[in-house]
């Protein structure tokens, strides 16, 4: 097993550790990564020929990215690296792959998924409306094409990419309407004791919010999200929401950036056949994995925030140490030491995750809130009327099977950004726990592709 020929699904901060400590063993791993340019969501490289510096694009984060991107590049040529390739589906041994309209196979003796998160929405009323983005997606927007989404942008959600993004736009020149926060600042309070286990990040986070304060955006704490403005022909005129005192609020805006954090990509781990648990303290289903990565598949690893929503940071830390367990599970030589410090680091980041799921909790409630004529589905343009009608009539009160009688989550997204709200409305309905309705079930093609006949096996 010392030639296991090894498949990396993400070139980001873990998948770019892993390969960096694999490649360091004497195994050259193969790298596959659906973006063109390497870094992943957080250290996403401008296009090629665009010159903003480090510094501009990163801020305080900017060190990090660019040692992240010449760990990289000095990889590059030492590696199979396959860029632009997104992995559709998965069967035992083998990744479907298509790049470019050409479909491939790439087989594995062993497999780690960097696969990454996405943004984790929330339905409400309006979001369907054009001039509505994740908070990934406006971040995108400014990283990869300098632009913003808006003349006049409101960001709306809870967790640290709230902040993160719309600082990103202010620093960029865009106008900030506003930043509303549904999380109170008693919740921040609370969890204060666990987020001093970061104190530098803690500080970055609180250097956020400042500067939001000194270019006098208006910034809302605990409010309670109403509707998206606006109208099918024109899009987003703006938002309505509650402050904490129960004042409702009407802001004008061309454009909004939602988000409440990040929920893990899990679908091809899905399609493995690996394991996943409930999470209690972010509400909701994570790969469970063991603390060096290895899932319930032999053979089957998982690093970063497709395992753990974690942070950039924790990401390098377990992308090394996911392969340094692949390397002892071959029965090569680790560095102890080096083990040892990435899971005490990584123990650490753990105690600060779970502070920031406490201080910017997913705003479960309001799934129960929503008017009957509200988009869940944005895709398939699902009510939640329609999803409560058949836990009423059906008696669908399992995911998928509301799914297979509503169509929830069958569209272009695979329910990447309607599945949570609406197992939460078919758990509000059902009056029972969101955990007991259980999760949608992963299926290829994981993401919309298109595909020539040509096939290759490599």
């Amino acid at each position: 097993m010392a030639t296991a020929r090894v498949v990396i699904v993400g070139a980001g901060p873990a998948g770019t550790r892993c390969a960096e400590t694999l490649l360091a063993a004497g195994i050259t791993p193969i790298v596959v990564d659906e973006n063109r340019r390497d870094g992943g969501q957080i250290y996403r490289r401008q296009p090629e020929g665009f010159t903003r510096d480090y510094q501009a694009l990163y801020g305080s984060e900017a060190a990090k990215a660019e040692a992240l991107h010449q760990s990289f590049d000095r990889l590059r040529d030492r590696i199979d690296y396959r860029p632009d390739t997104l992995v559709w589906n998965l069967t035992p041994g083998q990744l479907h792959c298509q790049s470019q309209g050409r479909h491939s196979v790439i087989e594995y003796d062993a497999l780690i998924l960097c696969t990454g998160a996405t943004d984790r929405l929330m339905p409400l009323p309006g979001w369907q409306l054009a001039g509505t983005y994740s908070l990934g997606g406006a971040q995108i927007a400014l990283k990869a094409q300098s632009v913003s989404i808006g003349h006049n942008v409101v960001f709306m959600g809870s967790g640290p990419l709230l902040y993160l993004v719309a600082s990103q736009y202010l620093k960029a020149g865009a106008q900030v309407a506003a930043v509303l926060d549904t999380s109170p600042l008693s919740k921040r309070i609370k969890a204060l004791p666990k987020l001093l286990a970061r104190p530098t990040v803690l500080l970055e986070g609180a250097r956020l919010l400042a500067r939001l304060y000194r270019g006098k955006v208006p910034v809302h704490l605990g409010v309670a999200p109403q509707q998206v403005l606006g109208d099918a022909r024109t899009g987003v005129s703006g938002v309505q929401f509650k402050t904490a005192d129960g004042r409702e609020v009407q802001l004008d805006c061309d454009a909004v950036a939602l988000g409440y954090h990040l929920r893990p990509e899990t679908q091809l781990a899905d399609l493995a056949g690996c394991d996943l648990r409930f999470d209690d303290v972010s509400g909701q289903w994570l790969l469970a994995v063991d603390d060096e990565g290895r899932t319930s598949v032999s053979g089957v690893y998982a690093a970063g925030d497709g395992a753990r929503i974690r942070g950039a940071d924790a990401a390098e830390q377990a992308g090394r140490l996911a392969a340094m367990a692949l390397l002892h599970d071959l029965q090569q030589p680790v560095d102890a030491t080096a083990r040892q410090a990435c899971s005490q680091s990584l123990a650490v980041m753990e105690r600060f995750r779970v502070g920031l799921a406490e201080a910017f909790p997913w705003p479960q409630a309001q799934a129960k809130a929503l008017p009957d004529d509200a988009i869940v589905c944005r895709c398939e343009m699902i009510t939640a009327g329609e999803l409560r009608g058949v836990v009423r009539e059906k008696g669908a009160c399992e995911v998928n099977r509301a799914k297979a009688f509503s169509r929830v989550g069958m569209g272009r997204c695979q329910g990447r950004y309607c599945a949570q709200g609406g197992a939460e409305i078919i758990a509000a309905e059902a009056g029972v726990a969101v955990e007991s309705v259980g999760r949608q079930r992963g299926q290829a093609p994981v993401k919309p592709l298109s595909m020539r006949i040509e096939e290759e096996v490599s």
